[in-house]
């Protein structure tokens, strides 16, 4: 009896030893991303406990993992019945090759999968087996969460300096993107951009990415899917995909993050949107004229200026007449 006690212990340790091993990779910035065991997962969720639940939408739930430092990681756990095999490992290699401090870094990923037991209906209680999978995605945990919680209007909330920096800094991630990775993202919200400790923001959530061939610009799809009021004209309703999709998507965070709503004037109507120009940028210089920081006042309206400018070219409905994100960049600088 003591020596069963005694391997079983033994089985433990090492098991225990192994976790350690794999929280201090997972805590090396520089480390690859790796393959990791469901059990280590289970026991850094409790199990994927509810009170572990960071979050969760149609693709599946993310939880906050803890490891015995008390660091943190965020494991989302992806729901069976959205993704196979193919799409996960194509979602995987992708995601490992992605490095820019404006983009979430995937930290570690599992695929396993077990038979199960299960009575079929209709055939008199029968039992037949069934495979059931399990995907797991592992990321940096980031304490500031997402964007969508810190939008407000232009009197209250976050000062114009952070919000400028926060459009600069998800250009880059999508500059990144589209001209070192060929990737659209197809799901650009407020609740994809996670933001660090310092609010350095960061896109998330690549499950509807597409990746582009060398020479593809453009492509169809038969069931477009994302986020109503996120979503281009164009992906909508035709299925087009292209990277000035995620333009308008950028188009109308910049907006949101300027304003706090998602509201603007068609561009038919020049004197709703020239109204509309005018109490942005009012509202904003009322804002800052009392703020030390804010001298001179004239540079700061000018910024304000240029990004709900810049928003609103991005929503054009006309595709050909966004810009690309270069050209925002080269605008905001």
């Amino acid at each position: 009896m003591g020596n069963k006690r005694s391997k079983h212990s033994s089985r433990m340790m090492a098991q225990f030893t192994d976790f350690g091993v794999l929280e201090k990779m997972l805590q090396d910035p520089c480390a690859t991303p790796m393959c990791l065991p469901l059990d280590f997962l289970k026991a850094i969720t409790l199990d994927f406990s509810e009170e572990r639940q960071l979050g969760g939408g149609g693709f599946g739930v993310v939880y906050k993992g803890v490891f015995e430092s008390g660091k943190a990681i965020a494991v989302k756990r992806l729901r069976e019945m959205y993704i196979g095999h193919d799409q996960f490992e194509n979602e995987v290699t992708y995601l490992i090759e992605l490095k820019h401090q404006n983009i979430i870094q995937l930290k570690g990923y599992c695929a396993e999968s077990r038979w199960e037991a299960s009575k079929v209906r209709d055939q008199k209680g029968k039992y037949v087996m069934t495979q059931k999978g399990e995907r797991l995605l592992c990321f940096e945990y980031l304490h500031n969460g997402s964007l969508d919680k810190y939008l407000s209007d232009e009197s209250s909330g976050l000062e114009w300096h952070m919000r400028y920096e926060m459009i600069r800094g998800i250009c880059c991630g999508l500059h990144y993107l589209h001209e070192d990775c060929n990737i659209v993202h197809l799901d650009l919200k407020p609740e994809n951009i996670l933001l660090d400790d310092n609010m350095i923001p960061k896109i998330a959530d690549f499950g509807m990415s597409r990746l582009f061939g060398e020479r593809q610009t453009r492509i169809f799809t038969e069931a477009p899917a994302g986020t109503p009021g996120y979503m281009a004209p164009e992906y909508l309703i035709d299925g087009l995909i292209s990277k000035k999709a995620d333009m308008f998507s950028l188009g109308i965070i910049i907006i949101k993050l300027m304003t706090g709503s998602r509201d603007y004037p068609q561009r038919n109507d020049e004197a709703s949107l020239d109204q509309f120009v005018q109490n942005v940028v009012g509202n904003w210089s009322n804002r800052m004229k009392n703020i030390p920081r804010y001298i001179p006042l004239k540079v700061y309206t000018h910024q304000v200026y240029t990004c709900i400018m810049t928003g609103l070219r991005c929503v054009n409905h006309d595709s050909n007449k966004r810009p690309t994100v270069s050209d925002v960049i080269e605008e905001l600088s």
